[in-house]
């Protein structure tokens, strides 16, 4: 490398984002992630010593994983090896593992592949990675936003140690925005910038976590609003002018959707409209198909209210019509009321349990005969057959009369047991009526 690559890689570093700049460069620097990489932990001690395993870092967007992979690269005396897994491909993977054979061979010096995104790496990918992180060709570091209990293979995922990383909370990005306002080499140290404490709760409450956000903020509001000679005092009427509403992270096929949306339905399930709506609101934020989240209430509706309260059901099914019909975001309105109904509703899940124990029943008969007197007689020469022949018609009896309707090998058994919520204690006083048990 000569002078002008020195100037170019220094003129780099000048104009890069703040949110770069200020990336932690020792392990001592990273805020929020203490159970990762303070002092004693199982991460730390292995960096430290240089004793490196195989890892992933999962955790959301902005909370450190880059930036402890950069300082692990900085740390070990191993040859580091950096693959974006949106680029790389198979024969990537096989080149850099031919050289860290040789590498090894040759030099004895071990090679560390650390591998941004690995959720995207698909299954042929991640095979073609197990073999050389099993026999230890290389060390393996994976860092993902998303669960790698669902994006990484089981086998793959054997051989690597989990290390979640935590959402930022208002504690670590307050240090990281007041180092990065009086850092004068990579921060905004010779600006003279103020800030007020609301304004960090501010920031805190708009970018969910995520300290790259929360820089790129800061940075975008100092450009816009700085003078050169007095410097600038941040207050939160300033911020709101660039920050406009928060955006919200919601990933609609990623973990986080599907954490949301059980959280909705466990809300509504547990009687909490408060929770619930709270939980419709982040999928509303979020950009969340409105139609997924009408198919969730309609199955709620008959899966956790069932006939406690048959209105559910019309009320879900009102719901999504009113979505079809009016749209977004007027249908809101209709979407929080079923929420509001639902969660408000008493709950059974006496449907659910029955139609389970019908298709149990279905699926352990040796054979299903239907029979005779409830068989069809719509054609002329069913007679012939038997069919029909003995059936009482219950309006004939004055609505009820007992007779057979299950098959031979099922009779006696039962699969609906009314419960005690709402509209279920008539339908239970109905049936104890009608079928007195012995």
């Amino acid at each position: 490398m000569d002078l002008f690559d020195l100037q170019v890689n220094k003129m780099k570093r000048e104009n890069a984002p703040l949110a770069y700049r200020m990336r932690p460069r020792k392990l001592d620097e990273v805020r929020g992630q203490e159970h990762i990489v303070g002092q004693g932990s199982v991460l730390r001690k292995a960096i430290e010593k240089d004793e490196l395993h195989s890892f992933v870092l999962f955790g959301p967007p902005g909370t450190g994983k880059t930036s402890i992979a950069r300082i692990i690269a900085g740390m070990t005396n191993s040859h580091f090896e950096i693959l974006q897994a949106v680029t790389g491909g198979v024969r990537d993977i096989k080149k850099i593992a031919a050289d860290a054979e040789e590498r090894l061979k040759f030099y004895q010096q071990r090679t560390v592949v650390f591998v941004d995104e690995i959720h995207r790496f698909n299954k042929s990918q991640q095979d073609v990675l197990l073999p050389f992180v099993e026999n230890g060709t290389f060390i393996l570091i994976g860092a993902t936003t998303e669960n790698p209990l669902y994006e990484l293979n089981n086998a793959l995922l054997s051989r690597l140690r989990l290390y979640i990383l935590e959402v930022l909370e208002e504690k670590a990005l307050s240090q990281i925005i007041d180092e990065a306002l009086h850092d004068k080499e990579r921060g905004l140290g010779n600006l003279n910038i103020s800030i007020d404490q609301d304004v960090v709760r501010f920031i805190t409450g708009l970018v969910k976590g995520d300290a790259r956000m929360a820089l790129n903020i800061v940075e975008a509001t100092v450009n816009s609003y700085a003078d050169p000679q007095k410097g600038l005092h941040i207050d939160v009427a300033l911020l709101q002018k660039i920050s406009g509403r928060p955006l919200l992270k919601y990933d609609k096929t990623g973990d986080y959707h599907y954490d949301t949306i059980s959280a909705f339905i466990k809300s509504i399930r547990g009687s909490d409209p408060d929770a619930a709506l709270f939980w419709l609101a982040v999928m509303i934020e979020g950009g969340e198909d409105p139609k997924f989240i009408a198919r969730r209430l309609i199955v709620h509706a008959a899966e956790d209210i069932g006939l406690a309260d048959p209105y559910a059901l019309t009320m879900a099914a009102a719901a999504a019509r009113a979505l079809e019909f009016v749209g977004m975001p007027e249908a809101r309105i209709p979407l929080a009321e079923a929420t509001i109904y639902l969660a408000t509703a008493p709950k059974s899940n006496s449907s659910k349990m029955a139609i389970d124990n019908a298709i149990a029943a279905v699926r352990n008969s040796p054979k299903i005969i239907v029979p005779s007197p409830i068989a069809d007689t719509s054609h002329s020469k069913a007679g012939l057959l038997g069919k029909g022949k003995g059936y009482k018609y219950p309006h004939d009896y004055g609505g009820y009369v007992e007779q057979k309707y299950l098959p031979d090998e099922l009779e006696g058994s039962s699969f609906y047991e009314a419960g005690d919520n709402g509209y279920e204690r008539k339908i239970k006083t109905f049936m104890a009526a009608i079928k007195p048990k012995p």
